[in-house]
């Protein structure tokens, strides 16, 4: 089984590979934050999912250590932050899935918000099953249960191996919790590929729960079918095989975002885009610090590693930023001006 620290030792190498040539290009005199100098507060969104959280605690260390900002964090939903920041309540919002949520589409055609950089690239959704359901593990004496199992088209022949405890004629879906919006989608793809007759759709009642069924269901090697996406500290702690989908279609997933659609045709989600989400106030008044959210990116891998370990060492996400900081300095050094990564490294000894 893959572990945080196989995952952190692979992609280190390819990660300070790719910082060093925009590194070169950083390497010059730090221009002043303006918004900062004028003593103004940048505030982030108090973003309530792990690699978020992590993010945004990257994102404030540097700016208070590097750029002499003060910064806070206003808790609050994710489409409520999205509305605070077209109003310019809040300033930063660390990751932004664009095009996913209506306040932020509105709220960018408006001109009120603004995407800057790619924060996180190769993300990925859609629906899982643990490799040993494929493969087998032969460690762990599990043989697979579903050798064939390719695709979402192949599930219905494998209901059994997925059975429902309360429902054991037909197999079970983990589906998102009741109110996210991947549940609705969920949905609409269970509908769309013919697959109510045959799986329950189930949905846990929080995304801890969600987590929970899973991580048991492997710890004990059971076969488990699920919606996920990275980067997680799910996704670091486990090997997990992706259904393949029909290819992306527009048309298809207009159909299953649309919850009274009674006909939606099935696609993979479309291709996720992960920015930094700026008020257009913030935006336009401190080119310096737009610059350097344009800059900044971690890969994803990495990301799902140290969220591993953030899990199984009961670290907080202040004390995990600074953990990737003192380890990962090739990657982000290259954000910034030589003068300001100097100042952040001096207080991380």
């Amino acid at each position: 089984m893959k572990t945080y620290r196989d995952i952190a030792a692979a992609v280190l190498a390819g990660a300070a590979l790719a910082a060093a040539a925009p590194a070169a290009a950083a390497a010059t005199a730090a221009p002043a934050s303006s918004w900062c100098a004028g003593g103004k507060t940048v505030n982030f969104a108090g973003l309530n999912w792990e690699s978020a959280r992590f993010l945004t605690e990257v994102m404030r260390y540097v700016l208070e250590q590097g750029y002499g900002c003060k910064t806070d964090v206003l808790p609050g939903t994710s489409i409520a932050m999205e509305l605070a920041l077209a109003r310019n309540d809040i300033q930063v919002f660390a990751e932004e899935w664009i095009g996913r949520s209506t306040a932020w589409n509105d709220a960018a055609k408006a001109g009120k918000v603004v995407a800057v950089g790619d924060i996180i690239k190769d993300s990925s959704e859609g629906w899982y099953v643990p490799e040993y359901v494929v493969k087998g593990d032969a460690r762990r004496g599990i043989k697979a249960a579903a050798p064939g199992l390719r695709s979402v088209a192949d599930l219905a022949r494998y209901k059994d191996v997925f059975m429902d405890d309360e429902e054991p004629d037909k197999g079970r879906f983990l589906n998102c919790p009741t109110g996210w919006t991947c549940q609705g989608v969920n949905t609409q793809k269970l509908k769309a590929y013919g697959m109510n007759a045959s799986y329950v759709n189930f949905r846990p009642g929080t995304g801890p729960a969600l987590d929970a069924a899973i991580a048991s269901a492997v710890q004990r090697g059971r076969p488990v079918l699920f919606y996920y996406w990275s980067p997680t500290a799910m996704m670091g702690r486990y090997k997990f095989i992706r259904l393949e989908e029909p290819a992306f279609s527009q048309a298809c997933w207009d159909t299953l975002t649309a919850q009274n659609n009674s006909r939606p045709c099935g696609t993979v989600n479309p291709p996720n885009r992960l920015r930094v989400g700026v008020s257009r106030a913030f935006h336009d008044a401190d080119p310096a610090l737009t610059a350097l959210f344009e800059r900044m990116n971690v890969p994803v891998d990495l990301i799902n590693a140290l969220l591993a370990e953030r899990e199984a060492k009961k670290l907080e996400a202040t004390a995990l930023a600074q953990l990737f900081l003192k380890r990962q300095p090739a990657i982000w050094q290259a954000w910034m001006p030589a003068d300001i990564a100097a100042k952040i490294s001096s207080t991380l000894k």
